[in-house]
């Protein structure tokens, strides 16, 4: 796939939102928060998509595993899918709902076990601006249109980069989980 460059329109106020949701937390604390909800979000789109067009087919089964798994999907239990977590971003305990999500996702799909942040719940995690950060996942980078623009790697290169600058280091001297 080729590589797509400039500005896909949302990243300025994507990133504000997740140095809104920074406040006293270092960037290396608050990185694993913003990526941890984008790979949720790419996750969740790309079953979404799939999901419906196993509905359009009758003699489909839009929650039987197999069908994503035989195509490289990753299994998203309904407590875990992107619309229920935005449904849930309002709710004080949107913290737990994402660490639940999580804790979900991996339980369905083993090359993910062990890998994915589960510390939303966490006190000293803003939980009004969680819910805010995550309003702001409008936009789909999981979808076929979204993969074929690359949306995620353009979305994670233009974080990693920034939660470089913000720690003070070049951008190929930041890693993350």
């Amino acid at each position: 796939m080729a590589k797509v460059t400039g500005n896909i329109g949302f990243e300025e106020k994507l990133w504000g939102m997740a140095d809104k949701l920074r406040g006293s937390m270092d960037a290396s604390e608050y990185k694993h928060v913003v990526l941890g909800l984008l790979f949720l979000k790419y996750v969740s789109d790309s079953f979404e998509e799939k999901h419906k067009e196993l509905e359009g087919d009758e003699y489909a089964d839009p929650e039987d595993k197999d069908e994503y798994l035989a195509e490289n999907i990753f299994w998203v239990p309904k407590e875990a899918r992107w619309t229920y977590i935005n449904e849930s971003s309002k709710k004080p305990e949107i913290g737990q709902v994402i660490d639940e999500a999580m804790i979900a996702i991996e339980k369905e799909n083993d090359s993910l076990k062990g890998v994915l942040p589960k510390n939303y719940a966490r006190p000293d995690l803003d939980k009004t601006r969680l819910g805010e950060t995550i309003d702001m996942f409008s936009f789909q980078v999981g979808d076929k249109e979204s993969r074929s623009k690359d949306v995620l790697g353009r979305v994670y290169e233009y974080f990693l980069s920034k939660f470089a600058s913000a720690e003070g280091k070049n951008g190929g001297e930041f890693y993350i989980w």
